[in-house]
């Protein structure tokens, strides 16, 4: 699975037992140096001999960062650190790294910053290690002084210098996700165990920069290691959740999404979700529209079946559950919502379908179903549901709602849906995404995707999921759409509900970053563009 995701007490707790466990927190420290150089050595093992200098602290981050440049120095790298507050005096690993060939400068004996100012412009790499997951704002003012003296030759000289964090940029609170002005901004950030929870919050998060996790030597088996739930999703996580394609598959081995979208004011809505779910690798997609959307879209998407509903003036009507209900022997996902409207005819729409369960009947398409006589008179089942956009809507209205879903549904709202389903202010939702969507996945006992930067993703189990991608790209009309149709064409694979919904939110924010980088203009990208990147995202993704 992902990297975990935790707080920082979580963190002292993790490091406290491993500590009383056997695995001293000198060795965590060792080991998590060595695992900083080790992760600047694989990424310039082509560049040839580089220099180095390290801001350190007085702290573990400091000793980490001290650790990372002997390892480097080792190698052969310049490396020189900068201490901004007094290391113990006789410190083992100061001297360590000046046997190692490292230049050592205390920032108290270092008038002007003279020392400083020399070797900056020979940098290639900066290691941050002057404040560590424990920092709390505001910043002490000899401290401020000097990040933002770096901070201004940073900016005044870009590219020149590559800025890696140790654990967390100094200045920013990993709890909160707050930071000070003078926040050297990382390239990458290196996260001794586990991803600290306010790095994935803003505006920490646009400071970070690539985040990546090293291991410390923590023990599995820790108690407090084995409570946290919550993991952040990434490449090989996603990869490792995707169903396999054989090379004698046929299409029914991939499943058949039915994409339940549209009414006259929002046809768009129902095209993007569909051919998303079809991209996504559903071996069949059908269209169950109001029939008098087919003319304009069925050219515009010839890989689908279509089932056409009765509708009353554009929208679903109640009698369209009666035909849709002899249609759903072949469908292993349905997706709700998309471009419903939250018409009164099509709420007895929604009402009928989660309430009725009318005879199967063999045979039949749209409104000519079979005879009476090919009747099947056992109940007639919901496929495993995603319901999105109006459908969240129009389902707040419905009593007892949960129990009517079929188990583990999946949910995909945005923090205006989410409050119309909870009852709670967006205000108090986006205080604690978290913790909101994993009480409510609980308490409904479905999957919640509450959309947004850093989409999180929650099981009924206490699973959490958090996508690490916040972008402009994807704020635009329409790229709900296309996420719930991703979610739904893997969810027709037969992947879980967790497992298709996490891998969903984390292929769409891909997709959104894909059209971004194509594009050249976060302004320009519209949600045809994000459908139009999943071939590229899944060749990623080795499919």
């Amino acid at each position: 699975m992902g990297a975990k995701i935790v707080t920082v007490e979580e963190m002292k707790a993790i490091e406290e037992e491993g500590n009383q466990q056997g695995t001293s927190y000198a060795e965590m420290m060792e080991r998590a140096g060595r695992g900083v150089g080790e992760a600047v050595l694989d990424a310039h093992s082509q560049d040839g001999i580089l220099e180095i200098l390290g801001l350190v602290g007085s702290g573990n981050n400091g000793g980490d960062t001290l650790i990372a440049l002997e390892r480097l120095a080792n190698e052969g790298y310049i490396t020189r650190a900068y201490l901004i507050k007094p290391r113990p005096e006789g410190e083992e690993l100061v001297a360590r790294l000046e046997k190692a060939g490292g230049v050592v400068q205390a920032a108290g004996t270092d008038a002007g910053s003279r020392w400083l100012s020399e070797y900056l412009p020979s940098t290639d790499i900066l290691l941050d290690g002057v404040l560590g997951t424990g920092a709390r704002l505001p910043l002490h003012k000899e401290l401020k002084s000097l990040l933002a003296s770096v901070r201004k030759y940073l900016a005044a000289h870009p590219g020149q210098i590559e800025v890696v964090a140790v654990d967390c940029p100094s200045g920013v609170d990993c709890d909160t996700g707050q930071a000070a002005e003078e926040t050297l901004p990382a390239d990458r950030t290196i996260c001794m165990a586990a991803v600290k929870i306010g790095l994935l919050k803003l505006p920490a998060f646009s400071l970070c920069g690539e985040i990546q996790v090293v291991d410390i030597g923590l023990p599995e088996d820790l108690s407090c290691w084995k409570k946290i739930r919550h993991e952040m999703a990434d490449l090989a996580t996603v990869r490792g959740m995707l169903p396999d394609r054989p090379i004698d598959a046929h299409k029914g081995t991939f499943g058949t999404a039915m994409i339940l979208a549209g009414s006259i004011n929002y046809t768009g809505a129902a095209l993007l979700a569909g051919k998303a779910a079809h991209r996504s690798g559903a071996g069949l997609v059908t269209m169950a529209i109001p029939s008098v959307l087919h003319t304009a879209l069925a050219g515009h998407f010839p890989e689908a079946t279509w089932v056409l509903l009765p509708h009353e003036m554009g929208v679903f009507n109640a009698a369209a559950a009666d035909v849709l209900h002899e249609n759903l022997a072949r469908p292993t996902a349905m997706l709700l919502g998309p471009g419903w409207g939250t018409n009164e005819p099509t709420y007895h729409f929604l009402l009928s379908l989660l309430s009725t369960h009318g005879a199967k009947k063999k045979g039949g398409l749209g409104f000519f179903p079979g005879s009476s006589t090919d009747q099947d008179k056992s109940a007639s089942h919901l496929p495993p549901l995603v319901i999105d956009a109006d459908g969240l809507k129009l389902l707040s209205r419905v009593e007892n709602w949960p129990e009517l879903l079929p188990e583990d549904s999946i949910l995909t709202p945005h923090p205006g849906e989410m409050s119309g389903l909870t009852g709670l202010t967006t205000q108090e939702i986006q205080a604690d995404r978290t913790e909101i969507a994993r009480k409510y996945a609980k308490e409904w006992q479905h999957v919640v995707v509450l959309k947004g930067a850093f989409t999180v993703v929650a099981s009924p189990d206490g699973a959490v999921m958090t996508v690490p991608v916040a972008t402009p790209a994807l704020a635009r009309a329409g790229t709900g759409d296309v996420l719930a149709g991703i979610i739904t064409g893997l969810r027709a694979q037969k992947m879980s509900a967790f497992e298709a919904a996490t891998a969903g939110a984390w292929i769409h924010a891909q997709c959104g970053l894909a059209a971004y980088e194509k594009l050249g203009s976060l302004a320009a990208v519209l949600a045809g563009d994000v459908l139009d990147a999943i071939p590229d995202v899944l060749k990623y993704l080795d499919l």
